[in-house]
């Protein structure tokens, strides 16, 4: 993919794939994402598990005042705090993490 400024609009181009968008801002907006928002965990036999009906608690190894870890996608990229205001619950980010630094052949090649 090459970038090309004209008019004050960014300008995404695949000659490979025959891509090009004059709106990328329109283009991410249909790119999904999965969030999950981990507190704890559990481990059970499977036999217990498949036991469990509907309105079933299981006992996780965290509490509602612990941190959490945001997943966009399986992969974490912040933590927070759960809040509860009256019926409502919700994640407070506290700290966005770092991307993991991936490196190539190349850039280690070049680094040596």
């Amino acid at each position: 993919m090459r970038p090309s400024r004209q008019a004050g609009k960014f300008r995404w181009w695949n000659s490979q794939v025959g891509f090009r968008s004059e709106n990328l801002k329109a283009d991410l907006d249909l790119v999904g994402v999965e969030l999950t928002v981990v507190l704890g965990s559990a481990q059970m036999p499977i036999y217990k598990l498949l036991r469990m009906g509907r309105g079933a608690i299981i006992e996780l190894n965290a509490s509602e005042n612990d941190e959490v870890q945001i997943l966009a996608n399986n992969h974490p990229f912040a933590r927070g705090h759960v809040v509860v205001n009256g019926t409502r619950i919700a994640v407070e980010v506290t700290e966005m993490l770092k991307r993991p630094t991936v490196y190539s052949v190349q850039t280690i090649a070049e680094a040596a």
